[in-house]
């Protein structure tokens, strides 16, 4: 054995001797290690705190161990009664507390920055020209254009205070371990690019109420997009209008015509995504239901109507129109 390890572990064994409580028992405490703080500063801080009743003694069990100069910055959470051993080896190790950073499927880049923000402990208008950077596409190994779509919806866990670029690099990695070979491989039987098939699924998502009804939604798109129709995508107008409406008006779809995501004016998808879709809308424009219908819309259960003709779903529209007066209380 290490002849240091052996002197650690003696030294250890005294311990109790000299005021060591019992493992695990004890408040909660926080602990701070700043950046390049010497370890005589972390043992005052730990000593402050309850954690080492004897810091001289702590030190030398530490320099046994050759772990003073190893100690990592950061947040650790440990308990009044946690041994030196488990308090040092969390410190080595950097085994820091995290938190928890959850991005709903959907979400745009506006809605994520501040919860990135809020984590990173930066601004939101540093974390925005984050993702506004010129070189983005190439940085993250995303389609583009920009971040718009590629931050994967999930619950993270991160230190905090982690900088941005290290936040936007596993969000990216999320995105970028979707596309599995089996996935790739549809996607070139499709015949579309991965910002192509990342933009409609972001459309499927925004529409989807029911994630069963995806594979539907996709397939209305996909019928549309082969027979040369516009999509009339509702989510890709309030996108170009810059968010969500009570009701999109024609004088609203109007005022954004010229706009490359309003595709009730525009032909064929938008530039690119409209937000982070998650894994089932993806996955819904990879594998579209095999249906023939071409129009849907929206029930006041969440559900939609799917229908094959102009006249049947106006049909569809009028009698989802009366279902949402009679809800509206009187």
């Amino acid at each position: 054995m290490n002849r240091r390890l052996v002197l650690a572990s003696l030294l250890l064994s005294v311990l109790p001797a000299t005021g060591c409580r019992t493992e695990g028992q004890g408040a909660a405490v926080e602990v701070t290690v700043p950046a390049g703080s010497p370890f005589v500063a972390v043992v005052d801080s730990l000593s402050a705190r309850g954690l080492v009743d004897q810091p001289l003694l702590f030190r030398v069990y530490a320099r046994v161990r050759g772990a003073e100069s190893q100690v990592r910055s950061g947040r650790y959470a440990f308990r009044t009664g946690d041994g030196w051993a488990r308090i040092l080896d969390d410190m080595v190790a950097g085994r820091v507390m995290t938190v928890a950073m959850t991005i709903p499927e959907g979400f745009t880049l506006r809605q994520i920055a501040p919860r990135v923000a809020a984590l990173s402990e930066a601004s939101e208008d540093s974390v925005q020209q984050a993702f506004r950077a010129a070189d983005v596409e190439s940085v993250y190994e995303v389609p583009g254009p920009g971040l718009e779509g590629y931050l994967f919806p999930d619950t993270y866990r991160f230190a905090a205070g982690t900088p941005v670029r290290a936040v936007l690099d596993a969000m990216t990695d999320r995105y970028r371990a979707f596309w599995t070979p089996e996935r790739r491989a549809r996607l070139a039987a499709l015949e579309m690019s991965e910002r192509e098939l990342v933009t409609l699924a972001s459309i499927v998502q925004a529409e989807a109420r029911r994630p069963d009804e995806m594979p539907s939604i996709a397939s209305v798109y996909h019928n549309r997009l082969e027979r040369g129709w516009r999509l009339e995508a509702d989510p890709t107008v309030l996108y170009a209008l810059g968010g969500p409406r009570a009701r999109l008006l024609y004088a609203a779809i109007d005022s954004v015509a010229d706009h490359p995501y309003n595709t009730y004016r525009q032909a064929g998808l938008p530039p690119g995504p409209i937000g982070a879709p998650g894994e089932a809308a993806l996955d819904a424009a990879l594998h579209p239901a095999q249906e023939p219908y071409l129009f849907f819309v929206a029930r006041p259960d969440g559900y939609h109507t799917f229908t094959r003709t102009l006249s049947e779903h106006n049909r569809a529209k009028a009698e989802a129109q009366r279902a949402f007066r009679e809800r509206r209380p009187s």
